[in-house]
């Protein structure tokens, strides 16, 4: 495939860049892992509002399973940012990439889906990414459309403008190769594959987490191979999910999809740790920088942090659902709070050296006597710090005022400080 339009280096240098064009590098930089090539960017931007033609900007997901999650949703509020600067967005579903298998991040050969998981996988996913992209500004698209007519002749032309040395650069395969790992060659053709992808588009930018760091990279070398301007790649952090050590995963449980329910969808947001609330905050939030830097102030200062995770868990259930919707999910949750028979009064205790681990804040307040006896409470779900149950027992907490239970009768009123 070539490119309809002139490859001229240097050809976005010829536009100024303007303090508007500066003002957008700024909102594509918030919260993103790294911006490559951010100087070749900020020249695509500038030319872009000189010719007033649209970027066009491109990430593409595999239909790996039929549900999005809020990790997800860190790539596609950045392309949602994107589409208010006027960019053309492209979603693409990988239904062809689907079927190889991304390696990325794995330590054995991923397997494959069937065209069936696929299709019933792709029906619900744009409409999940609808409720973060806006549907009149987004260009739907399935790799399978320039993927297979390819061919087995197209497969072997286009697998010979990259080598297998490159190819083994990527870490994964090196390690896996270095150990004796089997690597399948079935697996070196979903980078090229998806670079590919940008090829076929014609992109300008490409976004995916910071896992997809080499593919997109090989996208930026393909282009050049057929002739077209290297696009420019932006990788977004991979959210951990609510046990706040993987990454969000549902096949990790420690996911929160964008369809669950709204008191469920809450409820979960609620039980992540004080200390992952500002990853929240900084990756999931529409808030600005200085509203979130004001929080986190007030939260050092004495305000209780969980205050703070409310606005955030009713941002988040507004967004999805609806602001009535959020309200009902907050009031649902304190009810069932309530319900947990604690009691109005209850011991004080004050507890220093904020962020202080979970299971010695049990033994300082005095609600366990060691710490084998605190990681078992955790372990049987017995331990709820503001109602919610607390499964990871790494968890640190940051200064602020906790209710907190072990098992039906032990609670205190514990006041974390930071000395």
């Amino acid at each position: 495939m070539t490119d309809s339009r002139p490859a001229a280096p240097g050809t976005a240098q010829a536009y100024p860049v303007t303090p508007e064009v500066e003002r957008d590098l700024a909102v594509v930089r918030r919260g993103c892992d790294e911006l490559l090539v951010e100087a070749e960017f900020g020249r695509k931007l500038a030319r872009s509002r000189a010719t007033g033609k649209p970027l066009r900007i491109k990430l593409g997901l595999d239909p790996t399973a039929p549900d999005i999650h809020l990790g997800h949703t860190v790539v596609l509020n950045k392309m949602r940012q994107l589409q208010e600067l006027g960019h053309t967005v492209i979603f693409l579903i990988g239904d062809f990439t689907s079927m190889i298998g991304d390696p990325s991040g794995r330590n054995a050969t991923r397997p494959p889906l069937t065209r069936e998981q696929i299709e019933a996988n792709a029906q619900t996913y744009y409409a999940q990414a609808s409720l973060v992209l806006d549907p009149a500004r987004t260009e739907v698209r399935y790799n399978s459309e320039w993927c297979d007519p390819l061919g087995a002749r197209g497969m072997i032309q286009l697998a010979s403008r990259y080598t297998v040395a490159r190819m083994l650069e990527r870490d994964d395969f090196t390690k896996r190769f270095k150990a004796g790992v089997p690597i399948s060659v079935h697996e070196f053709l979903y980078p090229l594959m998806q670079g590919y992808d940008s090829v076929a588009l014609q992109a300008d930018l490409e976004l995916g987490g910071t896992d997809q760091k080499f593919n997109l990279l090989v996208g930026r070398e393909l282009q050049k191979e057929y002739g077209q301007e290297p696009q420019c790649i932006l990788t977004m952090p991979l959210l951990e999910g609510t046990d706040g050590v993987e990454k969000m995963s549902k096949s990790k449980n420690n996911y929160i999809g964008i369809s669950e329910e709204p008191s469920s969808m809450f409820g979960k947001l609620m039980s992540i740790s004080d200390t992952l609330m500002w990853r929240y905050f900084e990756l999931l939030s529409f808030r600005s920088l200085d509203e979130i830097a004001a929080l986190r102030r007030e939260t050092e200062a004495g305000r209780n942090p969980r205050d703070v995770k409310v606005m955030l868990a009713q941002e988040i259930v507004a967004r999805f659902h609806s602001a009535g919707a959020a309200e009902r999910a907050l009031a649902d949750f304190d009810a069932r709070f309530r319900q947990k028979a604690i009691p109005d009064e209850m011991p004080e205790v004050s507890v220093a050296g904020a962020p202080l681990g979970v299971l010695q804040l049990l033994r300082e307040a005095g609600l366990c006597a060691s710490g084998a006896e605190a990681q078992r409470n955790i372990e049987q779900g017995g331990v709820r710090i503001d109602g919610a149950r607390i499964d990871d027992k790494g968890l640190k907490l940051d200064a602020g005022i906790y209710v907190i239970q072990v098992g039906k009768r032990k609670f205190a009123r514990v006041t974390l400080r930071s000395s």
